[in-house]
């Protein structure tokens, strides 16, 4: 431990130089003495044979950690451009625009063939599977895959001819 002592100085000279080209002159200082602060808590510190080594590690570690914690606390922050950024819509324009989507959503349901619209309902409404639906209406899963196509395809035909 003595011997330690004695070259305290000089570590702490060479520490400081290690992390002035590092991270600077004004963090410097406080990156030093969290190394010298790490080491004497260490419960190790009697089994320690290359203290320049240890507190080389140390300090390699701390850059490590502040890399680490730099990059999950990063915050980015846009400007404001009142010209370019649009303000965002009224609620109750979300509103109208989804009820309208409701009513052709139910148009369309109810323009589909008798079949495709009752094998959608129960599978859309009811919850059923593909498996279900077959065993209930009496048609193999792929037949119930080829309805949902058919109702799906004539939902999306329905807004498309909307727009």
């Amino acid at each position: 431990m003595a011997a330690f002592q004695a070259t305290l100085p000089a570590e702490h000279a060479r520490l400081l130089r290690y992390f002035n080209r590092r991270v600077g002159r004004d963090a410097a200082p406080d990156l030093v003495q969290e190394v010298f602060a790490r080491m004497f808590s260490s419960r190790e510190l009697d089994r320690i044979d290359n203290p320049p080594a240890y507190l080389t590690r140390i300090a390699r570690n701390l850059l490590i950690d502040r890399a680490r914690r730099k990059r999950r606390d990063c915050t980015i922050f846009f400007p404001l451009d009142e010209n370019r950024d649009a303000a965002s819509r009224a609620e109750q324009t979300w509103r109208i625009e989804a009820a309208d989507l409701l009513r052709l959503y139910r148009q369309a349901v109810r323009a589909m063939p008798r079949k495709t619209r009752r094998v959608f309902v129960m599978h859309r409404l009811r919850r059923m599977t593909y498996k279900q639906i077959a065993e209930q209406v009496g048609i193999s899963i792929a037949t119930v895959e080829y309805h949902m196509m058919r109702a799906l395809a004539l939902c999306r035909a329905a807004i498309a001819e909307q727009r």
